[in-house]
């Protein structure tokens, strides 16, 4: 592992904070109802893994571009799960904006919302062999995703 700015890591959480930005003028009528019951160790464990993965994925060199290896395949299926996250956000903006519409899935990925980008920090810590980001994006993973089953579950009922 090596210390050092990674671009593809700050490209990656571009993509991650952008639609994020635009969705606070954009969230679901009642959004703000399930979130006051969020379970407080998931939200402490999704806060903690949210600030880590931020910092550990542009702060190692090893997550840019390298010379074209087999292993490369790895980048190649965290940015590929990033576009369809893109793609999950252009569809719930273009919707009634309902909690049917965030929670609803898309290609088959149940709460997209939180399952691709946790998915593609993961295929980035493996790409860059990066235990620290790995360990980040687990609790990140049990947190963010854990919270919103819960709200999908509650909404859809």
């Amino acid at each position: 592992m090596h210390l050092g700015f990674s671009y593809v890591g700050a490209l990656m959480l571009a993509m991650l904070l952008l639609p994020n930005f635009l969705w606070i003028k954009n969230k679901p009528v009642d959004y703000d109802r399930y979130a006051a019951r969020e379970n407080k160790l998931l939200l402490c464990m999704e806060r903690a893994g949210e600030v880590s993965v931020s910092v550990l994925c542009v702060s190692f060199s090893d997550f840019n571009l390298g010379a074209p290896h087999p292993w490369t395949l790895w980048l190649a299926g965290a940015m590929a799960l990033m576009v369809l996250y893109e793609g999950y956000w252009i569809r719930y903006f273009h919707s009634e904006k309902t909690i049917r519409d965030f929670y609803r899935s898309f290609l088959g990925v149940p709460v997209a919302g939180a399952v691709l980008p946790v998915l593609a920090f993961l295929l980035l810590a493996v790409y860059g062999k990066n235990i620290f980001l790995g360990i980040a994006v687990v609790i990140l993973g049990v947190g963010h995703i854990g919270i919103h089953l819960a709200h999908q579950r509650e909404a859809l009922q």
